[in-house]
């Protein structure tokens, strides 16, 4: 008898893995979902409160890692409470080296160990800040690398790999959760409960919200 499969989601509470969770439970099943949340050092705890209560109001188990350790080796402006966030030509201050690397890293090691052979991941190379952890290339060689590691066939999926943030919306809406989305998740570098419609981060999620919401309106009339 085939084994049902399951999934992974690495979740942080903030929209584009939202969208993902919501896809992986439509595709697997509530039952067969998992997701992996990380303690990385962020500034802000409201990422993790957030994180906590959608995937108890959703019903799936959530597992907390802590991989703070990387305070102490790198800095940047998502972990250091004094910086300014910056927007540069090269590479924002936001960017956290080996990020994405760890978290998939120890998501593999969870993954393995609970017969998870599917990691779902919401990174994009479309609206992504210049992230280099978030191309697509990185991901499918970080997928080689973790097969071999621990010999073991995983597949990392990266759903909005090719999205901009409007046509996320457009999927959160076709699983039904675009109202889900917009009241829970939280994407606000600077923490602030609702967005300060200030930070990058925000202004990216309310450009694509009013660009799909207009788009979609348009449609209707």
């Amino acid at each position: 008898m085939q084994q049902t499969p399951k999934a992974l989601v690495i979740f942080s509470g903030g929209q584009d893995s939202t969208t993902c969770l919501l896809q992986a439970i439509q595709h697997y099943g509530k039952e067969n979902v998992e997701v992996v949340t990380f303690q990385y050092g962020q500034r802000h705890a409201i990422e993790l409160e957030k994180a906590q209560w959608i995937a108890r109001d959703l019903g799936v188990k959530q597992t907390l890692i802590d991989t703070s350790v990387i305070k102490a080796i790198t800095t940047n402006a998502l972990m250091d409470q004094s910086a300014v966030i910056e927007e540069n030509d090269d590479m924002p201050n936001t960017f956290v080296d080996g990020r994405n690397a760890l978290f998939l890293l120890y998501a593999a090691i969870y993954a393995k160990g609970q017969g998870i052979r599917n990691i779902v991941t919401g990174v994009c190379e479309t609206d992504f800040s210049g992230y280099p952890d978030c191309r697509d290339v990185f991901v499918k060689s970080m997928n080689v690398t973790l097969n071999l590691a621990m010999d073991y066939n995983f597949n990392i999926q990266t759903p909005l790999m090719y999205l901009d943030k409007k046509q996320t919306w457009a999927l959160a809406d076709q699983l039904g959760g675009l109202d889900y989305v917009r009241q829970h998740t939280h994407t606000c570098y600077l923490g602030v409960e609702g967005g300060c419609h200030e930070c990058p981060s925000c202004k990216l999620r309310e450009k694509g919200l009013n660009e799909y919401l207009a788009e979609k309106e348009a449609h209707h009339v």
